[in-house]
This record gives structure tokens, C-alpha cells and sequence, in this order.
């Protein structure tokens, strides 16, 4: 298994990072898997490693966690977000934008991102690119999530990859693990979804290529038994309810409307 830049591997004393070899890497999993923060911080990660980044917010399920949210974040660091034009940006619909399908085909030292809409029913808008990707190379990566509905076993994880395949019409390339509970995470919970995805991984065939844990859990002795690279999380993307006063320059950033879709302003 190749490993990726940004990513520590924890099973040995000292960290050690990789450049990666993945140039198209497409991001997918259900609701509430933390795909999108996955997605941003990789994204960040990859920068700044020296590397050019793009990435794209195909995401037209969930109205709370969009990478589109942290647009200002992403550019400060030098990443070319694409994203629906302002009068489109909460449109629930399939728009694929000439500057999507040009990053297909990323040249050299350049990575191209596709953050993907949940489970099945976002994954359909990858389907659209599959005659301009053509032959090209991609990485379709699942985050598998153990403590969300769906996907907290194993026959749960495959059926929902065999569903991402089927709409997509590309094949799932790699897991990643991002298992969690928000500020309630243990290691114990990342361990949780490494064993899962474990089990996920020898009946499919298809590789593990990193775990997630946020910067105070990275180093807790009990991940030592991950033989995975570890990517160190720092939380971006935050939901409007919990998010706590800041000033402008904080790096976190609301996670979508206050409202859902379809619901007035004030409605109970």
C-alpha cells in the first residue's frame, strides 16, 4: 500500500511523511461520516507539503457540512476552491461546472479533490464524469465512520460502498477511517474503526489508506498498534449551534445555514 504526504506514521518513533501518488482523489461516505473534514484538512495538509491543490464541493446532500463553508480558509492557504456560482451555492442540485471537469486530469505537482455528497445519493453526481475522466487515473476513497448508523458493520460498510459504485460508476479504491464522537472521541473509539475497517478491508480487498484523529488524540499511546499512516486532524468545519464566539482570524468556520432546507427563517 502507497502511502500519502500529510500523514504520520505513528508506528514507529519518529514520524515520518510521505508524498503522495494519488492525483485525482474522490472523497465519499454517508452522513455524518466527517468526509468534508477529512477532505479539508487533507486538503491542507497536501499544501503544505508544496504541492498545488484544488478542490471541488460536489456535496449536494447535506446543507450543514460543505467544504464551501471553509472557501476563506482554503484560499488563505493557497487552495483553488471550486464551487456553484453565489446564486446557486445552497442549490440541491447536480451542477458540474466546466472547471470541475478540468480538474480530471491534474498535472504534475498538482492534486485535484472532490469532496463528495453522502452515501449513494451524492455519489450519483461522480457518474457525470466518468466519459471525460475516460482512462485517467482516480482514487474513490469511503470514510467509514463506526459510530454512525449504516456503516457500524462490516455487511453495513460494504453495502453502502456497493452503493457509492453502482451511481457513481467508479470503483472504490481505498477506506479511510475517521470514527468519532466529536469532542467525545477516545482512542479507544479510533481504534473502534481501524478494527472495523480492518474487517471491511479483508473481505473486499481494497486497502486502508490512513486513519483520522484530532491533534490531542494523534499521539495517545494507544494508537501505536495502527499499521496505517494517522492523519492529524484539526476541527475546521462546525455546525451553527455549537459554534462558540471568534474573532475573524479564527480557522473555524460555520458549517452551512442556520436553518435546514426549505424551512423559514425563525421556524420551529
Amino acid at each position: 500500500m502507497k502511502n500519502r504526504v500529510g500523514i504520520v506514521k505513528h508506528n514507529k518513533p519518529n514520524k515520518i511523511r510521505f508524498i503522495p501518488t494519488d492525483r485525482l482523489i474522490m472523497v465519499a461516505g454517508n452522513y455524518g461520516s466527517g468526509k468534508t473534514e477529512v477532505a479539508v484538512n487533507l486538503a491542507i495538509a497536501l499544501v503544505e507539503k508544496g504541492l498545488q491543490l484544488s478542490i471541488a464541493d460536489l456535496d449536494i446532500v447535506n446543507p450543514y457540512f460543505r467544504c464551501r463553508e471553509a472557501r476563506g480558509l482554503m484560499e488563505a492557504h493557497d487552495i483553488r476552491v471550486v464551487v456553484p456560482p453565489a446564486s446557486l451555492t445552497w442549490a440541491d442540485l447536480p451542477i458540474v461546472m466546466p472547471e470541475i471537469k478540468g480538474m480530471l486530469h491534474p498535472g504534475d505537482n498538482q492534486v485535484s479533490i472532490f469532496d463528495v455528497g453522502g452515501d449513494e445519493v451524492g455519489a450519483r453526481l461522480l457518474s457525470s464524469l466518468v466519459e471525460p475522466l475516460g482512462d485517467g487515473p482516480y482514487a474513490l476513497w469511503q470514510v467509514i465512520n463506526s459510530r454512525r448508523p449504516f456503516t457500524d458493520t462490516p455487511e453495513g460498510c460494504l453495502k453502502m460502498k456497493a452503493g457509492i459504485e453502482k451511481t457513481s460508476r467508479l470503483e472504490v479504491t481505498g477506506l479511510v477511517v475517521n470514527s468519532h464522537l466529536m469532542h467525545e472521541t477516545t482512542p479507544e473509539v479510533i481504534l473502534e474503526g481501524y478494527q472495523l475497517a480492518r474487517r471491511v478491508s479483508e473481505q473486499s480487498k481494497i486497502p486502508i489508506m490512513f486513519v483520522t484523529a484530532m491533534e490531542n488524540l494523534a499521539d495517545a499511546p494507544e494508537l501505536g498498534e495502527v499499521e496505517v499512516p494517522i492523519l492529524r486532524l484539526r476541527r475546521y468545519m462546525l455546525p451553527p449551534w455549537i459554534r462558540p464566539k471568534q474573532d475573524e482570524e479564527s480557522e473555524q468556520v460555520p458549517a452551512g445555514r442556520t436553518v435546514p432546507i426549505g424551512r423559514p427563517q425563525g421556524a420551529k
